[in-house]
């Protein structure tokens, strides 16, 4: 051996000493991953129940051998034999539905009373309107300075007219009252039939002397909305002098469309709000609906009296009036929260003891947060109002809905799988879109931007971006793929 070669055997026994090390290492190493991995077989064993798979609930595609960690590093949970075979619906570990918020309600029987929301107008009260006539021909000394639109009360001046002709009635009378019987009466009845009121004779009565000039007074309180007379003008007997409407009550006019004329009923319960007093409410009841449609419209003038004792409803006004229905009838109802859309049904998730079972159900009306519940529940059940997209990723996994839509849909051409949306093209390739596209009641997606796959490349041929499109798309393993695309408006 020469004296160059003397100092590799060192460095080459170094070197295979450095591998046989790292070999032990990775053998203790698999040898400690494969008992961890046997324990755990070994627990589910004893445990009774074969497990068909490890997953994350948040992300149902992605399925794992053996217990650990997904790719959002959350815990894996079992996936038993005898929940997929489930017919009755899913089983979610209750830890797990608790960390992912799943609230529940109860299906209950309560008065659902139909309600429509329209505009309103207000206006005077026609039932409350004073006219005022004159009672006898005469000659206007005095105005008294009114106006149309002046708030007048009762008993305030109006005019003061000159009639001459009571001047010598009243002279008669006065005359012949001292002599008493039936002169007198007869002078006095003369009176009242030639228009002079009670409190005009009594007053003549009382002074012993002739009143020619008369003061029309207002009958009732409220606006001057016509005034037919001015100072020095002669006036004949019965012509109209003024007109005054009365303000408490006023009528709320609301034109109702006529597919909801069914909910205005006499008597139902009506809510205005007024944009002159933000945050208040004005409540009344309906006074009348009227017979006749308006046809340029298509709705139906509603009547409701509001009580207007300060004044501050002014006609001309205009409110959002929501109308209550009178006949309200108690009925099935859930939260609006807990009702699934798919595009093609509507479900519930009923929670029961052996899990979760998706439900078909026909809806009703609705009224505020809740809705009528037509068909598909009992009263007592109890439904899922939060945390659906973590039942509905389960109830997928296991073919609930599938079985449930395949039960109502076999022979149908469109699967249930295939989804519908509208958007805006943001960019665009040969075999993918991207789509700034709205929500998705079908799969509970917010409105959002998201890459689709083009099942075909002459579907982007006719494509531009910024095109408005509307497409129907289907998942496809981990993919969403596009089907059919078509341009609903030029580029933005």
């Amino acid at each position: 051996m020469s004296e160059e070669a003397k100092p590799r055997v060192p460095r080459i026994a170094l070197v295979a000493a450095g591998v046989v090390i790292v070999a032990l290492v990775a053998a203790g190493g698999g040898y400690w991953a494969g008992t961890q991995r046997d324990g755990g077989a070994a627990s589910s064993a004893e445990s009774g129940r074969p497990i068909l798979y490890w997953y994350d609930p948040m992300i149902p595609n992605e399925r794992y051998p053996g217990p650990g960690r997904s790719s959002m590093n959350m815990e894996l949970i079992p996936r038993y034999a005898d929940e997929a075979s489930s017919e009755a619906g899913v089983r979610i570990d209750p830890g797990v539905a608790q960390n992912l918020g799943v609230r529940l309600a109860t299906v209950e029987r309560a008065s659902l009373a139909r309600s429509v929301t329209a505009a309103g107008v207000i206006s005077f009260n026609e039932r409350n309107v004073a006219i005022v006539q004159a009672r006898a021909s005469g000659f206007v000394e005095r105005a008294h300075a009114r106006a149309v639109g002046d708030v007048v009360r009762t008993g305030a001046p109006i005019v003061d007219i000159r009639v001459p002709e009571w001047t010598a009635a009243q002279a008669e009378y006065l005359a012949v009252r001292g002599m008493g019987g039936d002169i007198a009466q007869a002078a006095r009845r003369r009176l009242a039939m030639l228009g002079m009121p009670a409190s005009l004779i009594e007053r003549v009565e009382r002074e012993g002397a002739p009143r020619p000039v008369f003061t029309v007074t207002a009958p009732i309180t409220g606006a001057v909305t016509s005034l037919d007379v001015r100072q020095g003008m002669t006036v004949m007997q019965g012509a109209p002098l003024a007109t005054i409407s009365g303000l408490s009550p006023v009528w709320l006019v609301v034109s109702v469309p006529q597919g909801d004329a069914a909910a205005a009923q006499p008597g139902g319960r009506a809510t205005a709000r007024l944009a002159a007093y933000p945050g208040e409410t004005f409540s009344g009841r309906i006074e009348n609906v009227l017979p006749a449609a308006n046809p340029a419209t298509r709705t139906i003038e509603v009547r409701i009296a509001l009580a207007n004792r300060d004044g501050r409803l002014r006609p001309g006004m205009t409110a959002d009036v929501e109308i209550e229905a009178a006949n309200a009838r108690p009925v099935l109802v859930v939260p609006m929260e807990a009702v699934i859309r798919t595009g093609t049904r509507t479900m519930v998730i009923v929670a029961n003891e052996g899990g979760y079972a998706p439900t078909e159900v026909a809806l009703g009306r609705q009224s505020g947060d809740v809705v009528e519940i037509r068909t598909g529940l009992n009263e007592g059940q109890r439904v899922v109002a939060s945390g659906q997209f973590l039942i509905d990723s389960e109830a997928n996994l296991s073919g609930v809905l599938e079985r449930l839509q395949a039960s109502s849909e076999r022979g149908d051409e469109q699967p249930a799988s295939f989804h519908t949306a509208s958007g805006r093209v943001t960019a665009l390739t040969n075999t993918s879109v991207t789509i700034a596209h709205g929500a998705v009641a079908s799969l509970g997606w917010p409105a959002m931007s998201m890459q689709f796959t083009l099942a075909r490349p002459e579907l982007a041929r006719d494509l531009r971006v910024g095109d408005q499109v509307a497409f129907r798309f289907r998942q496809s393993g981990e993919a969403y793929v596009v089907d059919e695309i078509s341009k609903t408006g030029a580029p933005q």
